[in-house]
C-alpha cells in the first residue's frame, strides 16, 4: 500500500468514532475525499458523502459505516468512578484491565477499566461471566466533583488502541469494523475517477450502523440510488476454534480477496457482475452464504424506497468486535479495485431486474 494511503488509513482508524459520535472520523474522511471528489458534504444525521459525475446514470451508492462499538458514561459515583453502558455489541469478558479514552468536555481523558482482583474473588464469583455493570472506569479522580470537571454523563468511550502492523501484510486495530469499509469505498471512488465512468457514484461513510443500520437508511433515502454496494467486514474461519464454523458461515481467510455475499439481500445480477469483473481483472475473491438479511448497511440500502439493486462486499476480519481486529491490506486493495471496475461497467441502460 502506498505510504500516503496508509497514513490516511492509520489516522482514520485511530480516530475514536463510536455510534452517534462519528464527527471526528467524518472530518478525517472528508479531508481525504476533498483531494479528488467533485463534491463533498455531510447530512443532518452525520453521514459523509463524496460524489463523482453526479449527472451520470445510474446512481450508485458505495457505503461503509464509520462508526465503531464503544461505551458511554452512564453514572459517576461519589468516589469519582465511572460506570458505563455499551454502544453496540460487546463481549464484556474483553473489558477488564483495558485502558480507555473518554472524549471529555475538554478533550481526551485516559482511564482504566477496573474489576475486583482475582485474588479477592470467591470461587462462585470466578465461575460467573463478567457483566458490564460490574465494571467501572478509574480516571484517577478522588471525588465525583473532581471527575465531573473532566467528564460528563453521556461522554463516549473507546478502548485505547492505535493501529499497528503485525507484519508488512497484516494490520491490527480497533474500529476496523467498519471504518475499513468507509476507507474502501472512498478508495474505490478515487480509482473510479481515472476510469471515466458513465454512472454517478457516491461514496458514503455512514453512521450508526452498530445501533441499527440507521445512517445507511437515511443516506440511501436521500441519494435515491439505483445500485448500492455496501462494504463491511466478515468473519474469518482461519483461526483456532473457527474451523468448525465453516459449515455454518462458509469459508473465508485473510489475504484471499474480498468476500462476496450471495443470498436474498443481494441482487443476483449484480452479484454475477462482480464475479465476472473479478475474474476478468484477475482479482481474487471469496463467496459467503447469506440466506437471510445480512445485518449490514446492504440490508438498509436494499429496502430503501421501492428497492435498490444491492451487493455486499466484505473484508475478512479476525477477532471482530475486539480492540485487536486483524485484516489483510491486500484484501483492501482488491476490494477497492473490484468495486471501481464494476462501477465503470455500469451504463444508463443497465437493468438489474431478476
Amino acid at each position: 500500500m502506498e505510504s500516503e494511503k496508509f497514513e490516511f488509513l492509520v489516522e482514520f482508524l485511530a480516530t475514536p468514532s463510536p455510534s452517534g459520535f462519528e464527527q471526528p472520523a467524518a472530518e478525517v474522511w472528508l479531508r481525504q475525499a476533498n483531494t479528488f471528489a467533485d463534491r463533498t458534504w455531510k447530512d443532518v444525521h452525520g453521514n459523509a458523502f463524496a460524489a463523482l459525475n453526479e449527472s451520470g446514470r445510474p446512481r450508485v451508492m458505495l457505503a461503509g459505516h464509520m462508526d465503531e462499538i464503544g461505551l458511554m458514561v452512564s453514572y459517576i459515583d461519589e468516589k469519582g468512578f465511572l460506570y458505563v453502558r455499551g454502544i453496540g455489541g460487546w463481549d464484556p469478558q474483553i473489558l477488564p484491565g483495558q485502558r480507555v479514552w473518554i472524549q471529555g468536555r475538554a478533550g481526551r481523558v485516559l482511564g482504566v477499566i477496573g474489576r475486583k482482583p482475582i485474588h479477592l474473588l470467591q470461587d462462585e464469583e470466578r465461575k460467573k461471566v463478567v457483566k458490564l455493570e460490574d465494571l467501572w472506569i478509574d480516571i484517577g479522580a478522588s471525588s465525583k466533583q473532581e471527575a465531573e470537571q473532566r467528564v460528563a454523563v453521556g461522554d463516549p468511550v473507546v478502548l485505547a488502541y492505535s493501529p499497528e502492523k503485525l507484519n508488512e501484510e497484516l494490520l491490527v486495530a480497533r474500529g476496523i469494523d467498519d471504518r475499513i469499509g468507509a476507507y474502501v469505498v472512498l478508495e474505490a471512488l478515487r480509482l473510479l475517477r481515472a476510469l471515466r465512468p458513465s454512472c454517478a457514484a457516491f461514496a458514503v461513510a455512514t453512521v450508526q450502523e452498530e445501533v441499527g443500520l440507521r445512517g445507511a437508511r437515511t443516506s440511501a433515502f436521500g441519494l435515491d440510488p439505483q445500485v448500492g454496494i455496501a462494504v463491511d467486514v466478515t468473519f474469518t474461519t482461519d483461526t483456532p476454534g473457527t474451523e468448525g464454523e465453516k459449515k455454518r458461515v462458509g469459508e473465508a481467510k485473510l489475504g484471499a480477496g474480498p468476500v462476496l455475499a450471495r443470498g436474498p439481500n443481494v441482487n443476483p445480477k449484480l452479484f454475477e457482475l462482480l464475479v465476472e469483473v473479478a475474474e476478468q481483472e484477475k482479482i481474487p475473491y471469496q463467496v459467503e452464504p447469506a440466506p437471510r438479511a445480512t445485518g449490514t448497511d446492504a440490508n438498509a440500502i436494499q429496502l430503501t424506497r421501492a428497492g435498490v439493486a444491492t451487493a455486499l462486499v466484505s473484508i475478512p476480519n479476525r477477532y471482530m468486535h475486539s480492540p485487536c481486529e486483524v485484516i489483510s491490506l491486500a484484501d483492501l486493495e482488491h476490494a477497492a479495485r473490484l468495486i471501481a471496475h464494476t462501477c465503470a461497467r455500469l451504463s444508463a441502460e443497465v437493468d438489474f431486474t431478476p
